[in-house]
C-alpha cells in the first residue's frame, strides 16, 4: 500500500472500530476490556496495518519517521489508538532496541512474541530515591558473578510492569567507570524471576491502574539472571537509551497533537452549537474566540515543530537532532495542556464529567510535562546547546 492508502484506512477504522467503543472500554477494568482490544487487533492485522513504526522486514510497514508521526497523530485521538495497532509505549520503545542491539537469542525469546502481540513489555528506568532530571543517578546495580548479574535496586513508574512477560533494566554495571555515561547498562529482566518483589501499581490521579494502563514500583532482591541477557555491552545503558528516547519523543509528540485536534474539535463544536442567552451561542464571546484561534495557531506550530525534528532524525540521527527532539517534548506538552485545558472550560460543568474524553485526557496527560524529561530538563538542555555555538 502508498503511504496516503496507509493514512486514510487506519483513519477510518480508528473512528469506525475503536473510537465509537469508547464509551464502554474508558469505564472498564483492563481485564474486561482486553479480550475486545484484542478482537480490534486481530482486525489491524487482517487488514494489513499492524506494526506500522517497525521495518517491514520484521513485518512491520516499515513507515519513516516522519510518516509514523503522522500516524501516530490519528492513533493519538483515541486513548486506546496506539495498542491497537501494536506501537504503544513502551513497547514500541523495546522493539526498537531489540531490533537494533539484541542478540539472535534474545530477538528469538523476546522480540518476536513482542511483535506478534503475543506479550506485552516494560521499561524500568525511574527510582524513587534519585531524581529522575539526573539519569547518571541511580541506585540499582547488577554484579557480576560468573555466567550471572546478581541484581538490587528500587523502580518505580514502570509503566505496564502488570501482565508483562519482561523488563527491560537500566542499572549500573560499572560503578568504578571514570565516565558517568559509561556506569550503566540495560539487562532483560523475566518479569517472573523470584527476586522481584512487585510491590504495588501507583495511584495516578485517583486512577490505581492495571495491565498496560498501570504503573508499578517493584524491587529488586538478589534477582539473578544470565550475562546473556545484556543489551548490547557493559556500559551502553545511556547510548542505548537516546536511540530509544529520541524516536519515541516523536511518537509521543504526534500522539499529543492528535489528542489536541480532537480536543480542539470538542471545543469548536461546543462553542457553536451551546446557546447562552436568546439567539447569543457561546462561539461569539470574544474570549472563546480567542482560545480558539490561539489554540489552532499553536496545534498548527507544534506539528510543524515535530515534522521538522522527525525529518532531521531520519536525514541525520537522533544525536544530531538532540535540540530539535528537546524543543518538541517540551513545546508539544504545554500546547496539549492549553488545548485541552480551554476545551474543558469552553464544555462548563460538562468539562470535567467523564461524558466526554477531555476528563480522561487532563487526568493522564498532565504527566506529558514530566515523563522523557520534564519540560525544564529539555529547556535547560536547549539553551545549553544553543550558547555552545557562541562560546570563543
Amino acid at each position: 500500500m502508498e503511504f496516503l492508502e496507509i493514512k486514510e484506512k487506519i483513519k477510518d477504522f480508528v473512528k469506525k472500530e475503536i473510537i465509537a467503543l469508547e464509551p464502554w472500554i474508558l469505564s472498564s477494568d483492563w481485564d474486561k476490556k482486553l479480550p475486545k482490544l484484542n478482537e480490534i487487533r486481530k482486525k489491524v492485522r487482517s487488514n494489513g496495518l499492524w506494526l506500522p513504526q517497525i521495518p517491514k522486514e520484521y513485518g512491520g510497514l516499515g513507515l519513516t519517521n516522519l510518516q509514523y508521526g503522522e500516524i501516530s497523530e490519528i492513533l493519538g485521538t483515541s486513548p486506546y489508538g496506539h495498542y491497537c495497532f501494536n506501537c504503544q509505549a513502551p513497547d514500541a520503545g523495546n522493539m526498537e532496541i531489540l531490533i537494533e542491539f539484541g542478540s539472535e537469542n534474545q530477538k528469538k525469546e523476546y522480540l518476536y512474541p513482542l511483535l506478534e502481540g503475543k506479550i506485552r513489555s516494560c521499561f524500568a528506568m525511574t527510582e524513587p530515591e534519585f531524581p529522575g532530571s539526573n539519569p547518571v543517578k541511580m541506585g540499582t546495580i547488577a554484579i557480576k558473578k560468573g555466567d550471572n548479574y546478581v541484581i538490587n535496586g528500587h523502580k518505580w513508574f514502570t509503566s505496564g510492569f502488570d501482565g508483562a512477560s519482561f523488563a527491560i533494566v537500566m542499572l549500573i554495571t560499572n560503578p568504578n567507570d571514570n565516565n558517568p555515561y559509561k556506569k550503566a547498562s540495560q539487562i532483560i529482566v523475566p518479569t517472573d524471576n523470584k527476586g522481584i518483589d512487585f510491590i504495588r501499581n501507583v495511584s495516578v490521579m485517583g486512577h490505581p491502574g492495571s495491565g498496560w494502563e498501570s504503573h508499578a514500583e517493584i524491587k529488586f532482591k538478589n534477582a539473578i539472571v544470565p550475562c546473556s541477557n545484556i543489551l548490547g555491552d557493559e556500559g551502553e545503558g545511556f547510548s542505548i537509551a537516546q536511540k530509544r528516547l529520541g524516536p519515541g519523543r516523536i511518537h509521543h509528540c504526534m500522539r499529543w497533537i492528535g489528542m489536541c485536534e480532537r480536543s480542539f474539535d470538542l471545543m469548536c463544536e461546543r462553542a457553536s452549537s451551546r446557546e447562552i442567552s436568546e439567539g447569543i451561542m457561546l462561539g461569539e464571546k470574544q474570549t472563546v474566540q480567542n482560545w480558539i484561534s490561539e489554540c489552532r495557531a499553536e496545534i498548527n506550530a507544534a506539528r510543524l515543530l515535530v515534522q521538522d525534528a522527525a525529518t532531521k532524525i531520519d536525514i541525520q540521527g537522533s544525536y544530531k537532532s538532540r535540540t530539535e527532539i528537546s524543543i518538541i517534548k517540551f513545546y508539544c506538552a504545554q500546547v496539549l495542556q492549553k488545548v485541552v485545558d480551554c476545551a474543558i472550560q469552553v464544555h462548563g460543568a460538562k468539562g470535567v464529567t467523564d461524558d466526554t474524553i477531555l476528563s480522561a485526557y487532563y487526568r493522564h496527560e498532565r504527566a506529558a510535562r514530566i515523563y522523557d524529561g520534564a519540560d525544564e530538563v529539555h529547556k535547560s538542555r536547549v539553551a545549553r546547546l544553543i550558547l555552545k555555538k557562541y562560546s570563543k
